[in-house]
């Protein structure tokens, strides 16, 4: 395999994904709508395109981390796009967490270009794409991922398999769905017990060793305890996110009621000014009531 690997998007997830990609000594190019994110990677041997479609020319894998189906929409196959550069049998890996509609989409056009597409989102946020401790949730053929496994174990800790191309994508969404809803939950009751006169130390202390107890309730409790909002996953994703489960699960005839209620949580606080925040500031305006 070419160790020549191209990354488009360099926001919280992609920029370390990226470092770690130079760190395992993958000749990279990277691509970024404000190209002032990618100063730090061009210093470290990257080589910084001024489109999608250059930064691919050379690159025997592609990676995407994008915000939603229309930034990779735009980096794939708009102006200047990276599908209409890449080389017949390049793999182009699509991390960013986006509908299975769009991938179906994608996946149709990457057919008739030539190309292998593996979707693949991840889980963890910024910490584990910066210490290269990703998991990520594969869809697509097995001779694929099979080629694609050294550049993927560069950024990971485990790659998981789960079928044919879009089933990654669905899973992610399965799994924010799920994240999102407990956060929301948590910011409720949190300001419940903030309001209650509880001893909030205590009361957390009894949630994280019982049954509600998970990681991530440990770790986002603490930013809404610390009033510490620096990001981790951005809050409007979430918010997209969970709009983006509904309306796949609704294909498979699932109402997802509690991800509705969540999403409208999510949505009041990019309404209050929270959108580029940290998921956990979701608090801030149940709070303020």
């Amino acid at each position: 395999m070419s160790k020549s690997v191209a990354i488009l998007g360099l926001g919280t997830m992609g920029v370390g994904m990226a470092a770690n990609l130079l760190k395992a000594g993958f000749s990279l190019a990277v691509y970024n709508r404000t190209p002032e994110k990618a100063k730090a990677l061009v210093g470290d041997g990257a080589r910084l395109a001024s489109t999608p479609a250059e930064a691919v020319r050379d690159a025997s894998i592609v990676i995407s981390m994008l915000a939603d189906d229309a930034a990779s929409r735009e980096v794939w196959m708009g102006h200047d796009g990276a599908l209409a550069a890449v080389k017949k049998d390049t793999i182009l890996i699509e991390s960013s967490t986006v509908s299975p509609a769009w991938i179906a989409e994608f996946a149709d056009a990457t057919t008739t270009k030539g190309a292998k597409l593996l979707d693949a989102p991840v889980t963890g946020s910024r910490i584990q794409a910066a210490s290269g401790q990703l998991s990520f949730l594969i869809g697509g053929e097995e001779a694929t991922l099979e080629a694609a496994t050294p550049v993927l174990k560069a950024m990971s800790k485990e790659i998981i398999h789960l079928g044919p191309v879009g089933s990654g994508a669905r899973m992610k969404l399965i799994n924010n769905f799920l994240c999102g809803v407990q956060i929301a939950s948590l910011a409720e009751g949190l300001t419940w017990i903030e309001r209650s006169g509880l001893d909030g130390e205590k009361a957390l202390a009894v949630l994280k060793a019982g049954a509600p107890g998970s990681p991530l309730l440990g770790a986002i409790s603490a930013r809404m305890t610390a009033h510490d909002y620096s990001v981790n996953f951005l809050l409007k994703l979430m918010a997209k996110d969970l709009r983006y489960a509904e309306e796949d699960a609704a294909h498979s005839k699932v109402s997802l009621k509690t991800a509705e209620a969540a999403r409208s949580l999510f949505d009041t606080a990019v309404a209050k000014g929270f959108a580029d925040k940290d998921m956990s500031s979701v608090i801030e305006p149940i709070r303020s009531k």
